[in-house]
């Protein structure tokens, strides 16, 4: 089983750049996607329907922002997009497909970037998928988490860390959070299971100012997190920079799974 996912930087620029023809090429079994910076009205057939693949969505009520969805030709049983918290179903930032023996996410989490406020609504969305994933552990459940997390975890996590141990995206209290679903709660990085200790290969964004891409200034904040029951399935991982179709690039895992 192979799973894809990428922050997009918005649908209709990577349609622009090609992304739909490359990722039907890869024959992954799902492809999970955030920032559309679209709505429904906003989707056309060729980014509803892309190649066999069905595509389903969560939208920001804001235009132009956020979102996420999931492409898949297998017919989930249960679709989840709401999960009763504001930050998540306004602005689109979370979608699960369930099947009988795996769940599938795709979430985008808050920048802090911005300012104070956005930070503090970014604290109070990690403290949120704290009591919602600890929920998903106590049940067992199988479950991969996929998605631009916002946080860059440790120092070979980003190139410049010196510099960005006071900046949102690397700090303490985000990293902790990951260090918690790790450690406490015995969920796996997929990318790191495979190469715990690469470096400049594993970034998966760069900034657009300055020579960022070029340089390989870059950060790992894209994920997939393999929940407990699901860990002894992941057999390989990559980044793909062949081509560009975001800020982001795809990050594609490999399981020992048949759906």
């Amino acid at each position: 089983m192979r799973v894809i996912t990428i922050n997009l930087n918005g649908i209709r620029s990577a349609l622009r750049k090609g992304f739909f023809e490359w990722m039907v090429l890869q024959q992954a079994d799902f492809i999970c996607i955030q920032e559309l910076k679209a709505q429904e009205k906003d989707m056309t057939d060729e980014m509803l329907n892309v190649g066999g693949y069905n595509g389903y969505f969560s939208y920001a009520e804001k235009p132009g922002y956020s979102g996420v969805g999931i492409y898949t030709k297998k017919k989930p049983k249960m679709i989840i997009s709401k999960l009763n918290f504001a930050t998540v179903d306004d602005e689109g930032r979370y979608i699960e497909l369930i099947y009988d023996d795996i769940s599938i996410i795709s979430s985008y989490f808050p920048s802090g970037s911005s300012g104070d406020i956005r930070q503090e609504v970014k604290f109070d969305f990690l403290k949120f998928m704290t009591e919602f994933l600890i929920k998903k552990t106590q049940k067992k459940e199988k479950v991969i988490l996929c998605g631009d997390l916002n946080i860059a975890h440790k120092e070979i996590d980003l190139k410049n860390h010196k510099g960005n141990k006071k900046n949102s995206g690397f700090l303490p209290e985000e990293r902790a959070w990951i260090t918690y679903l790790l450690e406490d709660l015995s969920w796996q990085d997929a990318y790191r299971k495979i190469y715990p200790n690469e470096e400049a290969l594993a970034y998966t964004w760069w900034s657009n100012r300055g020579q960022a891409w070029s340089n390989n200034v870059g950060w790992r904040i894209d994920y997939q997190m393999v929940a407990p029951g699901f860990t002894n399935k992941i057999i390989d991982a990559s980044v793909y920079k062949n081509e560009r179709f975001s800020d982001h690039s795809p990050l594609m895992v490999d399981y020992d799974f048949d759906l």
